[in-house]
């Protein structure tokens, strides 16, 4: 297909191939949520599905993680104060919690009258990213080379605290401030979820200080790292001793956020490789989802939960459900590719080429 690498400059292919990935995955994920049917949610493959799905929420955050060191680093190159970089960064984080409100908003317009009012203040992954990118925003007063170290302890600590943060008494505290800072099964609080973008913060302070040639022996240390991390969580998770009175694997151990660490340093590693060796300058069908991952997040969302495939609502079986995968894939692609390639074709439609290649299809030449 001809269609452009990348929609923009600038753009590194691999971050782009990752974050494809991960609305790939989000996609099945939600699918099988929201179609399998209740007696078939103990088998094999739905297990499997949601187990793969538990991975893009820690991609998306360490990948804002990325990009937000990128931010902070682009502005020191220019020069600007530590308290024009620190605003920077809180703009970033203005504009995604009022991309959270709004799409929380449509969802509820959308759902009108049978939502609650309560549905608008939901913490969803949108507004832990705002959280999380402002609460980390100070961390803009520092150097690129002093953000890769502090923002790695940084995101350990969140890691390490969060079980601590769970034990607290939290009844005398407003269930909405919770939400946005405890560990919970049905929400992204602050705990653990904001170690991503801190260490998303640390791996990208390292990109950006090193140079093209060095690149990929990053990449090979940090797959070693990966390794490391994932086997080092399953062997002290299942360690009989703990520090901590009570944790849970899922809800908020630091083993857990290690681990997943350590698949995604594997998928970067994985998706450098692939851009730079295998896709080259031709286009990717999941590069193209990581252009336009948060329309297609927008979108899928409202067509998975929302009233519009009300019949399908845990009424599939699994084969069923994989073949509505694949559809609501395909048309997320659709409208990816929609999205990136409309002004080009709007430009070829006024332009004086598009209309001569018009004038031959109508007289049949």
């Amino acid at each position: 297909m001809s269609f452009p690498r990348t929609p923009g400059t600038g753009r590194l292919p691999y971050l782009d191939w990752m974050r494809g990935l991960a609305a790939v995955i989000m996609l099945q994920g939600h699918v099988f949520h929201a179609f399998t049917e209740a007696g078939l949610r103990n088998t094999g493959p739905y297990v499997g599905s949601q187990f793969v799905g538990g991975m893009p929420p820690a991609m998306f955050l360490f990948l804002v993680g990325v990009t937000l060191s990128f931010l902070m680093d682009s502005r020191e190159r220019k020069g600007l104060a530590a308290g024009r970089r620190v605003l920077a960064a809180l703009r970033r984080a203005g504009y995604l919690l009022g991309i959270a409100f709004l799409f929380r908003l449509q969802l509820w317009l959308f759902a009108w009258p049978n939502s609650p009012w309560t549905d608008l203040l939901r913490v969803d992954i949108l507004n832990s990213m705002g959280l999380a990118v402002a609460v980390l925003s100070v961390m803009a007063v520092f150097s690129t080379a002093e953000r890769a170290r502090l923002c790695a302890v940084l995101g350990l600590t969140i890691a390490a605290a969060s079980p601590l943060v769970s034990q607290l008494d939290w009844s005398g505290v407003h269930p909405l401030i919770k939400a946005y800072i405890a560990p919970d099964y049905l929400f992204f609080g602050f705990f653990p979820w904001a170690a991503f973008v801190a260490f998303g913060m640390s791996a990208g302070s390292i990109l950006r200080r090193a140079r093209p040639e060095q690149v990929e022996r990053i990449m090979e240390w940090g797959a070693l790292l990966g390794f490391g991390l994932v086997l080092a969580g399953q062997y002290f998770s299942e360690f009989p001793y703990s520090f901590y009175a009570k944790s849970e694997f899922w809800l908020d151990s630091p083993w857990m956020v290690l681990m997943k660490l350590g698949v995604m340093l594997l998928i970067l590693a994985f998706a450098f490789i692939w851009s730079k060796y295998a896709v080259q300058e031709k286009w990717s069908w999941v590069s193209q989802f990581g252009f336009t991952s948060l329309l297609v997040y927008w979108v899928h969302i409202e067509l998975v939960y929302g009233r519009w495939l009300w019949f399908w609502k845990e009424n599939l079986t699994i084969g069923q459900a994989a073949a509505a995968a694949i559809v609501l894939v395909a048309l997320m692609l659709a409208l990816s590719i929609v999205r990136t390639q409309w002004k080009n074709w709007r430009r070829l439609s006024f332009s004086p080429a598009g209309y001569f290649f018009r004038a031959r299809r109508a007289s049949g030449d």
